[in-house]
């Protein structure tokens, strides 16, 4: 795809910074009709980093074959709307034009191995690269509160041949299969219950769980546990299965997963991207498929879906996968798929 396929940033920063913040303040996408033109800015904003984050999900995955790593998950998507208003409403003083992670591209792989090996790449090829490794943030070593874990990167756009998209930013996640296990079941639960648990919100309980859990899978790869949770691991293996009682978390896991049914498109066309709208409340979860040449249809499609599902407590994401198996595996939050968490779990558990 040429450039002109892509959209291109026609409104200035500080637009865009007012338009984030009069989301922020006039309840998001619950109150369409208070924000009118802020959503359109908003909206445009989130599209044009479509070709650059394109650019790096390419870069992306030629340096998971560099790497020689085979079945790796790759993707990316466009943020949700809701999460944007979310973010910058937990920070205040955050403009939305400097806000890293509009974009995002994904590869997950086997073992911390080959996450370090994949970020040592970049980090040696940064100073031949005419983009810019802006930030690196070690998850892994040093967990979020929430208990997740991961590689991010975040770079900075930069072409001569292509100056209207310099400066924009895109954030690369890089994750183990047990991290992204981890991470898609805690925002499977989060979305079925209503509440924004991967930014440590909602119940105690279940917050408390995946803060086990997480430093259960964090045990056998050998990368540190949670400072808050039990040193011998006898005792943190029976506060674990304690929690996982008392939840009932696997009857529940599973039963998100086989009370979804999906509907519409049953492949992903190649370069193209899929439309995910999933309403828990239903349990329902439409897929819709777009050429690649169909981009701006699919993200006013998206904006359409976002504002449909605000009341309702649904989500809907814009996504770029090489099929749907892989798209199952990379964003399996969307279908209700939590069997390999609760599997790996039980296993590690005895």
């Amino acid at each position: 795809m040429t450039p002109s396929k892509w959209a291109v940033p026609s409104v200035t920063r500080g637009e865009v910074d007012r338009a984030g913040r009069m989301l922020a303040e006039n309840g998001g996408l619950a109150n369409v009709l208070s924000i009118g033109r802020a959503l359109d800015v908003v909206n445009h904003w989130r599209s044009a980093h479509s070709f650059p984050l394109n650019a790096f999900q390419v870069m992306l995955r030629d340096r998971v074959k560099q790497t020689g790593v085979r079945d790796a998950i790759v993707a990316q998507r466009l943020k949700r709307t809701p999460s944007i208003v979310g973010k910058l409403r937990r920070f205040p003083a955050m403009k939305l034009s400097r806000m890293q992670d509009i974009g995002g591209a994904r590869a997950v792989v086997s073992d911390l191995t080959e996450v370090d090996d994949l970020w040592q790449r970049y980090r040696r090829q940064e100073r031949r690269s005419k983009h810019a490794l802006v930030t690196q943030k070690d998850y892994i070593r040093k967990p979020k509160a929430s208990g997740y874990r991961g590689i991010h990167l975040v770079c900075r756009y930069r072409s001569a041949g292509h100056p209207a998209y310099n400066g924009l930013q895109i954030e690369i996640q890089l994750r183990t299969r047990l991290q992204h296990a981890w991470a898609t079941a805690v925002e499977t639960v989060g979305t079925f219950l209503g509440h924004s648990l991967k930014s440590s919100e909602g119940p105690e309980g279940w917050l408390r769980f995946f803060e086990l859990a997480g430093s259960v899978f964090a045990r056998e790869e050998g990368s540190p546990a949670a400072g808050n949770v039990p040193d011998d691991p006898g005792r943190l293996a029976a506060e674990t299965r304690g929690a996982m009682r008392t939840l009932h978390v696997e009857r529940r896991l599973l039963a998100f997963g086989a009370a979804l049914s999906a509907t519409g498109a049953r492949d992903v066309p190649p370069d193209g991207y899929v439309l995910l709208a999933l309403e828990p409340d239903r349990s329902s979860l439409t897929v819709r498929s777009y050429l690649g040449r169909q981009l701006a249809a699919a993200i006013r499609d998206y904006l359409e879906q976002e504002k449909r599902l605000a009341a309702d407590g649904g989500d809907a994401v814009l996504v770029a996968a090489d099929s749907l198996a892989s798209l199952r595996r990379a964003f399996p939050n969307y279908f209700g798929d939590t069997r390999t968490f609760v599997e790996e779990l039980n296993r590690l558990l005895g």
